[in-house]
C-alpha cells in the first residue's frame, strides 16, 4: 500500500470536507495547513517519507488561499534537495461558485508539483454532462485535471454535494493506485 499524504488548507471547513473525502479514499494521511500557512510538527518529514502528495486549497479570487501560497513558498526548501521528486501528485479545490475560476488552482496546484519534479495524476473520470445528469452524480462539475467541489457560501460544509464528496473519494483512490503501480 502506497504512503499517501493530502496536505490542504481549509479556511471555512469546506475544504476539510472534501480533503477527508478524497483522503478516505486514498487511504491517506491529513495534513492541515494551520490558518497561519504553517503545518504541524512533523509535517515536512511526513511529505517527505510520502509516495504521494496530493495538494487541496479552497479558491479565493481565483487563486490558492494565502495560507496554502505560504506552504508553497516554504516547499523551496524540500524543492532544493529534490525531495519530493518522482513522488505521485494530484490536487483538489471548492470554491462557492459552480466555476468561481478554479481551474485556475488546479494549475497552481499543478504547477507547483511540476516544480517539484512530481508525477501529476488526473481525475479520470467521464463527465456527468446528459440532461439526466443531476448535481449530485458524480465529475457533474466536469473536471478532467483534478477534484472540484462547489458549495455555497451561506450554507455550511455539511451541505456539500454528496455527489462532490464521492467524486473526491474515487479520485483518492485513484491517485493511491497509482501511487503504488509507481512505488512497486
Amino acid at each position: 500500500m502506497a504512503n499517501v499524504v493530502v496536505v490542504y488548507h481549509s479556511g471555512y471547513g469546506h475544504t476539510q470536507r472534501l480533503a477527508q473525502s478524497v483522503a478516505e479514499g486514498a487511504g491517506a494521511r491529513l495534513l492541515a495547513i494551520d490558518a497561519e500557512g504553517n503545518l504541524p510538527e512533523g509535517g515536512w518529514e511526513q511529505l517527505k517519507a510520502a509516495d504521494a502528495i496530493i495538494f487541496g486549497s479552497p479558491t479565493y479570487m481565483g487563486s490558492v488561499s494565502w495560507q496554502f501560497k505560504k506552504f508553497a513558498d516554504a516547499s523551496s526548501k524540500p524543492w532544493f534537495a529534490q525531495e519530493w521528486k518522482d513522488k505521485i501528485a494530484a490536487g483538489f479545490t471548492n470554491s462557492a461558485g459552480m466555476n468561481g475560476d478554479k481551474q485556475g488552482v488546479l494549475t497552481t496546484l499543478f504547477t507547483l508539483a511540476m516544480q517539484h519534479g512530481m508525477v501529476w495524476v488526473s481525475q479520470g473520470l467521464m463527465p456527468s454532462n446528459t440532461r439526466a445528469a443531476k448535481r449530485d452524480d458524480i465529475n457533474y462539475l466536469v473536471s478532467y485535471s483534478g477534484a472540484i467541489a462547489q458549495s455555497p457560501s451561506d450554507a455550511g460544509a455539511d451541505a456539500m454535494s454528496a455527489g462532490d464528496l464521492e467524486t473526491g473519494r474515487i479520485f483518492g483512490k485513484r491517485v493511491a493506485e497509482a501511487a503504488a503501480r509507481w512505488t512497486r
